[in-house]
């Protein structure tokens, strides 16, 4: 089943998401919760995560969504926009992802996620849209 955790976290190895560790810890349709755990390789030189690895959580956890709710003919999905807004960080501890579907069409998919430090604090505010892809 597309939506077990198992074949969820399974998707990521030998890929991006593996090998920053992202882990899903819940998924059902149209809502998913992600982690990450904060270690030396994901920070910035300042010392502090990187963006680049908050926005990969993100990203995945939505992107993971739109697989989800694919509608029947469609064989996959690009990401065609993302933003993010940056309002704190962290420097050791777990990350936590949760994303939300706000549209889910038959084209298109919009996406967005919270992104909180260990502490339970916003640190991003994610938005993404996905072109649905189909056969030539």
């Amino acid at each position: 089943m597309l939506s077990s955790l198992d074949h969820l976290n399974a998707l990521g190895e030998g890929h991006l998401p593996g090998l920053l560790g992202i882990r899903f810890t819940h998924a059902e349709p149209g809502l998913l919760r992600s982690e990450l755990t904060v270690r030396p390789e994901l920070l910035a030189p300042n010392g502090f995560l990187h963006a680049a690895s908050v926005v990969a959580l993100a990203d995945t956890t939505c992107g993971y969504g739109t697989r989800m709710l694919l509608p029947q003919g469609a064989t996959g999905f690009t990401t065609i926009e993302l933003k993010s807004n940056h309002l704190s960080t962290a420097r050791e501890g777990v990350v936590t992802c949760e994303g939300r579907a706000v549209h889910a069409g038959r084209t298109t998919q919009v996406w967005d996620a919270e992104v909180r430090g260990p502490g339970g604090r916003v640190m991003a505010l994610f938005r993404c849209t996905q072109a649905v892809l189909y056969p030539k």
